[in-house]
Order: structure tokens, then C-alpha cells, then sequence
């Protein structure tokens, strides 16, 4: 984390406006007098909350980005990846707020905090953090991408967490099978070239094998040859780190390319995404500023979230 207290408060004391997202799961009817609240209570009463439906989400979005020193966001993946996307480039800086599902952004900076807790760790103690990340096409990604057909390994891993055992092992068999048809075409950089079932693109903000100091992609392609091998790594990505399973080949790089024999199924930072039959995937040193809790950023929040 690269914290710098003087401005993040210099933003906090400029025009903070926040976004709620009426259709996530974390947002009800309170959550408009409770933000104001916590604005209120950290001497940021100029700050604007708006609660905002699904349909109109992208245009509350682009109007506050527009001349917003701080943007405060609370959604889903969807919502917390556009807005991510809407500050590259700018000034603004970024407070995503878990409000969803998978929360993969939220998580990776806050770690398992609620949103509010979330929201008053940064003002309290507010410091910068640069986001690096990575594109897919006009996409944008900042926690990875993973391109195959490892759907269903997601829905898996969903049904593992709400103790659905049986099931998660139904759709992780479902999964292997899908994916050993659908092979890839990889290169990553000039460093790694094959064929793999499975590509996953992952960014220093959430890598195990990187510090975020580090300018580059975790890239790794799975190939699994059999069912078996399929399952067994289907169990690892559930239960275990991916990285130990000998099926797994992993390099550092900035760009990625991946070609498949069709539309290559994608999801970048938890949503899926419709892209082409080949993904062009190249590093962004510098995607957006977000403010977080000077203690608790990166690699350290998502020890705080494992427990």
C-alpha cells in the first residue's frame, strides 16, 4: 500500500459523493440515513449520498465521477468494476464498497469488513492506494480475469459457502467436462505458449506469488488431461490453493493472449463478460486511486478476510 494521509484528506474535504445501488443485496431502506450518518459523525456533512436503481446506475455513475474528488460506491461486482472503470484516468479517487455477492475489489482492500465498517475505516484513518490492474478488449479488470469454462467451478465454490456439499461436487464434474472440450490457445508474453483448459490472469493486488510492488500479471494456464485430473483441480480451486496442483503453469508477464475455437467464456473480477474468440489481456501499472484504512490494504486485508 502506498498511504499518504495529507491527500486523502485533501480529497475528503473536497466534494465526496456517494452511489448506492438499490439492487444489491446489502442495500435497504436504511442504508441512505445510515451513510449520511457515518459521514455526518467523521466531519464530512458536504458529502451527497444518492440511492440509485439497477437501470440507472451507469448514469449516476458517470454524473459523479465527472467532478467528484472522491467517489463512494456500494454494489456488486458489476457495479463496483464500472465504477472502477469510469475513475481510470482521472483524479477522482475510490471508496468501493462491498454490497454484493463475491465483492472481489471490496474484499481485496477491505478485507471481510461490512460496508459500514468498511466506510468508517477510511475515514478514520484515510490513505491512498494505487490499483494496478489489467483490459480485456474495453473491459477492465483489477482482482483477475479467468477465461475457459470455469463457470460452473464458480457456481461450485457459491455452493461450497452455503454448505451445499453434494451439489457443489454435481456442478464441479459438470464443469470438468464442459471445459476438457473447449480447449485454449495461450501466449503469455514472450515467456509461455500452449494449449490449456483454463486461463487465469490474475493481478498483484490479490497474488500470493507477487508483491503488489511488482509490475506484472500472475498468468497460468490449467491443463488437466483427464476427468480426473479435471476434478482434482476443481477440488484444489474449492478447498485449496490452485498454485500447488501439478496440472498448473504460471508465469510473470504484462500481456496475455488467449484463442479459443469460439467466443472464449470470460469473467473479469467475479461478473461475466462477452468477448471474442481472442482476448488480448495487457497490464495497466496505474488503474485507478482508491482510499483505504492506512492499517488494512491489499495483501494484509485478505489475511484479515481468510481469518
Amino acid at each position: 500500500m502506498e498511504g499518504n494521509d495529507r491527500l486523502a484528506v485533501e480529497a475528503l474535504a473536497g466534494r465526496v459523493v456517494a452511489v448506492l445501488n438499490t439492487g444489491s443485496g446489502s442495500c435497504d431502506a436504511h442504508s441512505e440515513g445510515e451513510a449520511l450518518a457515518i459521514f455526518a459523525e467523521a466531519d464530512l456533512g458536504h458529502a451527497q449520498v444518492f440511492c440509485v436503481p439497477p437501470p440507472e446506475i451507469e448514469a449516476a455513475l458517470a454524473n459523479a465521477v465527472a467532478d467528484a474528488d472522491v467517489l463512494v460506491v456500494l454494489g456488486g461486482d458489476g457495479t463496483i468494476r464500472s465504477a472502477a472503470e469510469k475513475c481510470r484516468g482521472l483524479a477522482t479517487f475510490l471508496v468501493p464498497l462491498p454490497g454484493g455477492t463475491m465483492n472481489m475489489l471490496p474484499k481485496a482492500l477491505y478485507g471481510a469488513l461490512a460496508w459500514r465498517e468498511a466506510l468508517k475505516a477510511v475515514l478514520a484513518a484515510p490513505g491512498v492506494h494505487h490499483v494496478s490492474g489489467g483490459s480485456a478488449g474495453r473491459h477492465s479488470f483489477f482482482v483477475a480475469a479467468i477465461l475457459g469454462a470455469p463457470t460452473l467451478w464458480a457456481d461450485a465454490r457459491e455452493a461450497v459457502r452455503e454448505g451445499h456439499i453434494v451439489e457443489a461436487a454435481k456442478r464441479s464434474v459438470t464443469a470438468a467436462r464442459r471445459s476438457l472440450s473447449e480447449p485454449l490457445e495461450y501466449e503469455f508474453g514472450d515467456s509461455l505458449a500452449g494449449s490449456a483448459e483454463v486461463v487465469a490472469v490474475v493481478c498483484p493486488l490479490i497474488s500470493r506469488a507477487m508483491g503488489e510492488e511488482e509490475r506484472a500479471f500472475e498468468a497460468a494456464a490449467f491443463d488437466p488431461t483427464t476427468a480426473a485430473e479435471a476434478f482434482r483441480l476443481g477440488f484444489h480451486a474449492l478447498f485449496d490453493d490452485w498454485r500447488d496442483d501439478p496440472s498448473v503453469s504460471r508465469v510473470k508477464t504484462r500481456r496475455v493472449r488467449v484463442t479459443g475455437h469460439g467466443r472464449v467464456p470470460t469473467i473479469l473480477d467475479g461478473e461475466k463478460v462477452r468477448l471474442g474468440r481472442t482476448i488480448d489481456l495487457v497490464f495497466n501499472p496505474l488503474a485507478f486511486r482508491a482510499l483505504t484504512p492506512l492499517q488494512l490494504a491489499g495483501p494484509a486485508a485478505l489475511q484479515a478476510a481468510a481469518g
